[in-house]
């Protein structure tokens, strides 16, 4: 009969429909130029007062600003040519927004004031972009440039030419066994609690790899490993962001009431904190010390994205196969559709530049990769704010995953800093 027949499988998008893949096509071109001298052209953007601020609208300035948007527009159209296919004129037009925002959430981080405060142009990013999409509409030619996980997926792979492993090494024994030691645990505890609060797995796994591993990061690359929902990987982006403010601006004094050393507050706040940018703010607020220490050890975990993803990948197929035995079996063709290819553009970069490129040459590099690599970071986290809405996020989930987030976090705090004190020396 024909109800009997077998139901066929659906079939997996072409390669060039993956935005994994897709950012990698992107991300390579980019840091290939940059190696053979592409001259990226950066604004200068720090600024205290008004005087200082209209004197950076100038010629120069508003060329770098151009110049570059464009390049990363068009390299982003092309990437993304077969799959808009009509919609990429409407996709240029609203690309000019997310970047012009994203330039703008920059110039506000590169405030005198707001420097001292530690605040990252992530939170401007996100900010301005709640506001647009709050205050003003959102028409679909806007939505189709509004692409969080293609812009950060490109920013990661360049974040990998960034991570060596020779930076790695100097770390010494402290830092990568503090890695070692807090991914698990606090993965664990922040998973169970999330179960025990009725969170569904899914959630629970995003949520569970952001409070451990390295935040926004990481929770792009576990969504990809288990093709997860979208909406809630928008919810843990933004709680991850407006967790990381007030940790930024606490943590640093309480190191100091505390009396820990500058290694320790530095290793300590390099655990916690779910992003490199707040890292350096935070550490700056320390000492110079600080800030090497904590540095290293929020390296020693990004470098582990990979790692963390592969098993991810292998544990939820396997899980999958455990609840419904007419799953495909957990073997490697499964785990490598799962696997978010753009973590394997992060790992070569990463082995390219750690021993295939003179280390003058990486030097060089590293100033504009960095500039490139944040303005893609800062037009994700436009577009996280114009896909996001607080009501919502409030709604999903009945807030448990919030509590679930915060619960993980306040374990990740403590036993981060019982490693920090017992690996790195204790009190001044």
């Amino acid at each position: 009969m024909a109800a009997d027949a077998p139901v066929p499988a659906p079939s997996r998008p072409a390669w060039w429909h993956n935005e994994d893949w897709l950012a990698v096509v992107a991300a390579v071109p980019l840091i290939t130029a940059v190696v053979l001298g592409w001259q990226v052209r950066l604004p200068k953007l720090a600024w205290s007062g008004g005087a200082e601020l209209a004197a950076l609208a100038n010629r120069t300035n508003a060329a770098a600003i151009a110049g570059t948007s464009l390049a990363l527009i068009a390299l982003a159209m092309v990437a993304l040519a077969a799959s808009l296919g009509r919609r990429v004129v409407a996709f240029a037009g609203g690309a000019v927004v997310v970047f012009a925002l994203a330039w703008a959430a920059q110039l506000l981080a590169e405030n005198a004031r707001v420097k001292v405060y530690g605040l990252e142009y992530v939170i401007f990013a996100l900010g301005l972009g709640l506001l647009w999409s709050h205050l003003l509409p959102v028409p679909d030619w806007l939505r189709s440039a509004v692409r969080t996980e293609f812009y950060i997926k490109i920013g990661i792979v360049i974040l990998g030419a960034g991570m060596l492993f020779t930076d790695l090494l100097k770390a010494g024994v402290p830092g990568l066994l503090q890695a070692a030691l807090v991914i698990p645990v606090v993965w664990h505890v922040t998973f169970l609690l999330a179960r025990r609060l009725k969170v569904d797995d899914e959630f629970a796994v995003m949520l569970s790899s952001a409070v451990s591993i390295c935040g926004v990061s990481a929770a792009i690359a576990a969504c990809g490993a288990i093709q997860g929902d979208k909406k809630k990987l928008s919810y843990v982006t933004s709680i991850v962001l407006l967790c990381a403010v007030p940790m930024m601006v606490v943590m640093p004094w309480m190191i100091k009431g505390l009396g820990l050393s500058e290694a320790v507050g530095g290793a300590w706040l390099g655990g916690t904190l779910d992003t490199s940018g707040s890292v350096l703010a935070a550490t700056e607020m320390v000492g110079e010390v600080a800030s090497k220490t904590g540095t290293v050890v929020k390296l020693s975990q990004n470098v582990l994205i990979g790692f963390a993803a592969f098993l991810i990948s292998l544990w939820w197929t396997m899980r999958e196969r455990s609840n419904n035995p007419d799953a495909p079996r957990p073997g490697f063709g499964v785990i490598w559709e799962r696997f978010p290819k753009f973590v394997l553009g992060f790992v070569i970069a990463s082995l390219v530049f750690s021993f295939l490129i003179a280390p003058e040459v990486v030097k060089a590099t590293a100033r504009p990769l960095k500039g490139l690599r944040e303005v893609w970071f800062a037009a994700a986290f436009v577009c996280i704010g114009l896909e996001t809405r607080l009501g919502d996020l409030a709604r999903l989930g009945g807030g448990r995953p919030a509590l679930a987030f915060l619960g993980g976090q306040g374990v990740n705090v403590l036993w981060t800093l019982v490693l920090a004190w017992w690996l790195f020396g204790g009190t001044r």
